[in-house]
């Protein structure tokens, strides 16, 4: 586990496993499914945000409607692991570890908000998801290809 190093915070929230959903996911059952069978796992959310900034990479305008369905998937992926994150004792702060393979879907989620926020031109919301990255885990942007 990462070490966070201030003992005196608080301890770092593991969120529990979203089995249906990660299994369904592993299955290559198609993530539209996943997400409408299981709305609260935010993995389903951020494995679709993550595949509409693929296209919308590849489309000819940058602002299209790929990155506007991503921005869409990504902020419900957020916002449901937020839900999650509170249920499981976070309090607005504190270590959300990447290293913990159940709180990747949020920070998956949380990274791909930044992606979408920038390719808009939402600046403030950009740097907003990488500070939240940074306090959830410091390892976490760069794992997820912003750092």
């Amino acid at each position: 586990m990462t070490s966070f190093g201030d003992l005196l915070g608080p301890q770092p929230v593991l969120l529990p496993e979203l089995h249906d959903a990660e299994d369904a996911l592993d299955a290559g059952t198609d993530p539209v499914r996943v997400a409408a069978d299981n709305p609260a796992a935010s993995i389903a959310w951020a494995t679709l945000a993550e595949a509409a900034l693929e296209r919308a990479e590849q489309a000819a305008e940058p602002v299209n409607h790929d990155v506007v369905a991503a921005y869409a998937f990504a902020r419900t992926g957020y916002h449901r692991g937020l839900d999650l994150l509170r249920r499981n004792g976070w309090k607005g702060f504190g270590p959300v570890p990447w290293e913990h393979e159940p709180n990747r879907g949020f920070l998956r989620s949380v990274a791909a908000l930044a992606r979408a926020a920038k390719a808009i031109g939402e600046s403030d919301e950009y740097a907003r998801c990488l500070d939240l990255l940074e306090d959830c885990d410091p390892r976490a942007a760069g794992e997820l290809g912003l750092g």
